[in-house]
């Protein structure tokens, strides 16, 4: 079994962190100011007008670990938690918004929502948890049909907004208001996450800096011995303790490939080990960014160096084009060329990509390869790795990145060769090259930036995009 070293050191990521302190001033990013929600609320509301709409009704749930559904009536009124917010098209009518509908420990402030007066309590109730018969979701669409029919909706033309939970929902609305005509509406919003206000850019500049933080909290504890769980409380200790909002949102992986992307398991750090920092989410008042480092641990080999070098290489280039006016597919393809060049790929183009998650070449499912892989920190808890992983070589995903926004939010757009759209002031997006060979070589590099009038803003610059090297017997 591969021997672990483990430093002299008290066992404690607070004691390792005891000394860090960030490189850069950090100053977060005010709330959003109430007159941004109310424009938004005028642009919704005109929306529905040129629709035929007398109301909206935005739906979201709650669903693990305290986290909405999704990010709808964040955007609209900055609530965090379920709810169902009925905008009536008319200006001078109110919004109502019933609530409170789940089990769910999760009370104002943060979240007092934003243009709305009258806020509906529903009641969690059922005989298990209340010894009360009943079903919360039948009392919520029963309250909010009453809420409609009493504002004279009954027959009106409706425009729902939600997800794939609010389906019963409304199924349950349409049900009651069988006169009522009803249309998803989900474009309303959805159109409305394309580009960024100065005021969102500069939370989602706050995100990053939070992750800059954090990845450089990670590059202060990793050394010989400790663990990824270490790393990982060292990463999130230092987002969350500045305005981070949650801890769950990112992976780091640890292996001698650098093919490893996950939550911490008690991986130790050994020399030749590639580290994947994968930041996919660091939310700040509702925004998220994202963006992704790599670390060395003492010598890699030849063809990890060049993976990662091509990488690196490929952000750096698609950077360069990144201007209001510039087609995206040029940005995408950009960032490919060094993967071409190093003999990595034949082409930027998606349909014909190589990559991790994608089907069988006849179009079916692939075959996880069952082979026993050894990692001695895995099997000291009792377990074995049985299949290789990932299950084919490439890029994460066949293209170079996707919008960034809301947290939990659908991305608006992917940065792909067939997004022939151009870029344009306010959008936001993370540029992300990947590259796994399994049991070999791997890489996941990426920077998270914003369109200006001239160029762009790197909102991610205060950790370099190049691999972090870290002695193999000394302190990061």
């Amino acid at each position: 079994m591969t021997q672990i070293h483990r430093p002299d050191r008290t066992g404690s990521v607070e004691a390792l962190l005891a000394d860090f302190e960030p490189d850069f001033d950090f100053i977060p990013a005010p709330p959003l100011p109430e007159a941004e929600f109310a424009e938004r609320l005028r642009r919704i509301r005109r929306e529905a007008v040129l629709a035929g709409h007398d109301a909206l009704v935005i739906h979201t749930d709650m669903v693990g670990w305290f986290h909405t559904s999704n990010a709808y009536l964040r955007y609209v009124c900055d609530w965090m938690r379920e709810g169902v917010l009925i905008i009536p098209t008319d200006s001078d009518k109110p919004l109502t918004l019933v609530s409170f509908f789940t089990q769910s420990v999760i009370l104002p402030p943060g979240g007092e929502p934003l243009l709305v007066e009258r806020i509906l309590q529903v009641g969690a109730i059922g005989r298990e948890y209340a010894d009360i018969p009943g079903s919360s979701l039948q009392k919520t669409f029963e309250g909010a049909a009453s809420l409609l029919q009493e504002a004279g909706f009954a027959r009106g033309s409706i425009g729902l907004i939600g997800d794939r939970t609010s389906e019963p929902f409304f199924t349950g609305l349409r049900a009651l208001l069988p006169s009522a005509a009803f249309q998803s509406e989900n474009g309303i919003i959805d159109r409305m996450q394309r580009l960024r206000s100065p005021a969102e850019v500069a939370l989602q500049r706050t995100a990053c800096q939070l992750i800059d933080i954090g990845i450089q909290a990670a590059h202060h504890v990793t050394r010989l011995g400790v663990t990824d769980r270490e790393i990982y409380a060292a990463f999130t200790l230092a987002q969350l303790a500045r305005g981070g909002e949650t801890g769950d949102g990112y992976q780091i992986g640890i292996n001698e490939y650098g093919t490893h992307c996950g939550k911490p398991y008690g991986r130790h750090v050994r020399d030749g080990d590639l580290i994947n920092l994968y930041i996919s989410n660091v939310t700040y008042q509702g925004y998220t960014a994202q963006t992704a480092r790599m670390i060395a641990v003492g010598e890699i080999t030849e063809r990890q160096e060049k993976v990662i070098r091509a990488c690196v290489d490929g952000v750096k280039a698609a950077e360069k084009l990144i201007r209001p006016g510039a087609l995206i597919s040029e940005v995408n393809n950009a960032a490919f060329e060094p993967m071409i060049a190093a003999g990595l790929l034949d082409s930027p183009h998606a349909r014909t990509m190589p990559y991790n998650w994608s089907m069988a070449p006849d179009g079916g499912m692939r075959e996880i390869v069952r082979q026993y892989v050894p990692d001695p920190d895995w099997e000291a808890q009792g377990r074995r790795l049985m299949h290789v992983y990932p299950a084919t070589y490439g890029p994460h995903n066949p293209n170079l990145g996707h919008s960034v926004g809301l947290a939990g939010a659908q991305n608006a757009y992917n940065v792909s060769s067939h997004n022939f759209d151009r870029l344009e002031e306010g959008m936001v997006f993370v540029l992300h090259t990947q590259w796994l060979e399994p049991q070999s070589a791997g890489c996941n590099v990426g920077d998270c930036y914003v369109v200006t009038s001239d160029g762009f803003e790197n909102l991610s610059c205060h950790t370099p995009l190049d691999l972090r090297r870290i002695p193999a017997r000394g302190a990061a």
